[in-house]
């Protein structure tokens, strides 16, 4: 077979670089060559990442496992911008000083005539992600000038933090005045999720962002929120953030922030990023006002979801309960879906996504890269009963039997008019809130 038929080996050198053994074919984590047909040429905004203490690996012309020494550099993946779903982890061989990586969504990578291709689907139309639209100084400008108008809120002060030190994208957009914005309210969490980015328990886990670290007042909230709303394109106000624990701990809060918002302004969408534990709290939110929810989840089933978000006096009965109530008030319902190759593409899991999706009336499936080492996750959660189908099957399979869930990969500004009707959104649906072909 000719080296040029198949994706093979590339790795990242001591000096930065990349290199390829083009004798190699690549494999993915679990050992299983990749295809081609699989791939995708590196899209824009996507970032090369190295793994550290992790050796390069493919298979040689015998079909033999074949490991770069470490003289040569380390093993490579992707870390793919919002848009793009990852189908498959990266391989790599672990040495005596291998310890856990960063919170990153590790993609599988290789190259093919002297490109780069990465194991992905594109699932939405990631232009509004991209980098070109946050530029720094444009930023740091802007984030000056609010915050010498409104000294005194804490939320801004919070997320110019998150905007200019973890380039968040929705803290951003507060200050460019556009979109999506975030507004995080609660320091406290309900669950111990194994991949928190804000706060981890373990010792040798070191999570990427600082927690929030107070309550704010109903009046700080408003005032971040009413002129979002109401100068900004395509504007969503969001509660729940990754600098923040789960929002409905602070449902009072909200209700109150809700209430008064809109007593200012009926512009814009009112949505809430949560694990929708509490489907009490959430009605009073619904009858508030609140316009469009996003309840995250790992999985349908109720011992792979226990396993990782670790529930604190909740049940996963009471996320399904809570996403019924958004279908009957009105409100606009998606699933944040934390997406790990070989896991939630198991052919136990995909069915049981499939009846929750008819149960509870979701209108979108949010594929999200889940950002973790393997090796931090497999050991923690149950082994799927079914065979993996692979992610490209479970995104075909979701779009067959459920065609009136939108699938893609971050919010709609869909107006709390246009959801009371589920086929209205379905038909209506600019074609960007569609899942898109992978790119070839």
């Amino acid at each position: 077979m000719s080296n040029e038929s198949y994706p093979y080996v590339i790795y990242s050198t001591p000096d930065g670089g990349v290199g390829e053994r083009r004798g190699l074919r690549a494999i993915d984590f679990t050992g299983k060559p990749l295809s081609l047909r699989e791939m995708i040429p590196l899209p824009e905004g996507a970032t090369l990442s190295m793994l550290p203490q992790r050796l390069a690996v493919g298979l040689n012309a015998s079909g033999e496992r074949s490991v770069i020494d470490a003289r040569y550099g380390w093993a490579l993946a992707v870390l793919l911008p919002i848009g793009y779903t990852r189908t498959s982890l990266p391989s790599y061989e672990k040495t005596q000083e291998t310890e856990s990586l960063p919170f990153f969504g590790y993609t599988a990578v290789a190259g093919y005539r002297g490109r780069i291709y990465v194991a992905a689907l594109r699932t939405d139309d990631p232009e509004r992600w991209l980098s070109r639209h946050f530029d720094p100084r444009r930023l740091q400008r802007l984030v000056d000038e609010r915050l010498s108008g409104v000294p005194e809120n804490r939320i801004l002060q919070q997320h110019a933090h998150c905007a200019l030190d973890y380039h968040c994208p929705t803290a951003s957009n507060l200050f460019f005045g556009r979109w999506e914005g975030a507004i995080a309210v609660s320091p406290g969490c309900n669950a111990r999720c194994i991949g928190c980015i804000s706060k981890q328990d373990e010792d040798n886990l070191v999570s990427p962002q600082d927690r929030l670290m107070f309550v704010p007042s109903v009046d700080e909230v408003v005032e971040v929120a009413v002129p979002h709303l109401e100068r900004s394109p395509d504007a969503i106000i969001s509660f729940g953030q990754g600098c923040e624990g789960e929002p409905l701990l602070q449902a009072r809060l909200i209700e109150k922030a809700i209430r008064a918002i809109r007593e200012r302004t009926s512009s814009g969408i009112i949505n809430i990023n949560t694990n929708a534990s509490n489907p009490r709290a959430l009605q009073r939110l619904y009858d508030a006002g609140l316009d469009m929810l996003r309840a995250s989840t790992i999985s349908a089933r109720r011992e792979t979801y226990d396993a990782y978000y670790r529930p604190i006096g909740y049940t996963f009965e009471d996320v399904k309960q809570s996403l019924k109530l958004a279908r009957d008030a009105g409100v606009y319902s998606s699933i944040n879906l934390l997406s790990f190759p070989g896991l939630i593409d198991a052919e136990d899991e995909i069915a049981a996504l499939v009846d929750f999706l008819r149960e509870t009336g979701v209108r979108l499936v949010q594929l999200r890269n889940l950002n973790i080492d393997p090796e931090v996750l497999l050991p923690r959660m149950p082994k799927p009963q079914g065979a993996p189908l692979g992610m490209a099957t479970l995104v075909e399979t979701l779009r067959c039997e459920t065609p009136e869930v939108e699938i893609g990969n971050f919010s709609r500004a869909v107006p709390r008019r246009l959801a009371a009707s589920h086929a209205d959104v379905a038909d209506d649906a600019p074609a960007t809130a569609r899942a898109l072909p992978a790119a070839r």
